[in-house]
């Protein structure tokens, strides 16, 4: 299992091998980032329906949107066990009836990958570049991050750490698969909640999670929410974690911040497996022992 640790804005772990790993769903805690940069520079604003639907960017933020998820496909699954070329992304919302609402948007919650798609597509379009573009611009050179780049090919991981999958084509992750380093991860999300990248106000926001009920089983957290692309809550031993989980063939990736008192820590962890609860509690271990050490 590889960690990289940030304690106080600093670089903790010594730099580890340039390897690059997938990001998988941290992925949208930075797409969330560029998005809410756009609502900053007073592009669009969060609580405005948007082109692809009668829900707003909060709203596909949060997975409010009653929107459904390509997963809940056993078509995808077999498509990608089985090495198949990924299908465009209007074949898949159309296999998957996209356009049909699971409820109302704003009145539940339902983890949709397809809502980041469309954030995706918002980026793209209010700020006129490609998302690698929009993503450089407004969050990695802003956040002094150069190793981090969007996967689009199997030939992007030829480098990539991918855990126990030999082989996967990262066309079939809709919204886009970052790859970077561990250390530029837990960097990233540092940066994102610490630094001015995004005005007070939004950074609060990003952080209001709706609860989404109590103690996971098998996994530390004793309640659990989620924000603005960020998983949020409690986990066991009092710590309130901000940040996200991922996993994808092959591997797992946990990146988290947690606050305590005038000191923070975020913490990197990726973990050649598909159990997301390894990953999580190897997170919560350093972050208590780094957070500890500081008191």
């Amino acid at each position: 299992m590889l960690f990289s640790l940030v304690s106080n804005g600093s670089l903790l772990t010594p730099e580890q091998p340039d390897t690059a790993v997938p990001w998988w769903s941290v992925t949208k805690t930075v797409l969330a980032a560029t998005a809410l940069s756009l609502v900053r520079d007073g592009l669009i604003d969060l609580d405005d329906s948007v082109a692809e639907g009668p829900f707003t960017l909060r709203q596909l933020l949060r997975h409010e949107a009653g929107l459904a998820d390509y997963g809940e496909l056993a078509d995808y699954h077999n498509a990608v066990a089985h090495h198949e070329m990924p299908w465009p992304a209007d074949e898949m919302l159309q296999r998957l009836d996209a356009s049909r609402l699971r409820y109302a948007p704003g009145d539940g919650w339902r983890y949709s990958n397809v809502g980041y798609l469309f954030v995706v597509r918002l980026i793209e379009r209010v700020t006129g570049r490609t998302l690698e573009e929009a993503l450089a611009e407004r969050v990695f050179a802003p956040l002094g991050l150069s190793r981090v780049r969007l996967a689009k090919t199997p030939a992007d991981l030829e480098s990539v750490n991918r855990g126990s999958a030999p082989t996967y084509d990262p066309g079939w992750v809709y919204h886009g698969l970052l790859v970077g380093p561990l250390e530029e991860a837990a960097l990233c999300l540092d940066g994102l909640l610490a630094r001015n990248l995004l005005p007070t106000a939004l950074r609060q926001a990003m952080q209001k999670a709706r609860v989404l009920g109590g103690p996971i089983p098998g996994r530390p957290w004793m309640s659990a929410g989620y924000g603005l692309g960020l998983m949020q809550g409690a986990v066991a031993g009092g710590l309130i974690l901000s940040g996200h989980t991922g996993g994808g063939p092959g591997s797992v990736v946990a990146v988290y911040r947690c606050v305590n008192g005038d000191d923070t820590a975020s913490c990197a962890v990726f973990h050649e497996g598909a159990n997301q609860s390894v990953a999580e509690a190897e997170v919560v271990e350093r972050l208590s022992a780094v957070l500890g050490e500081s008191r």
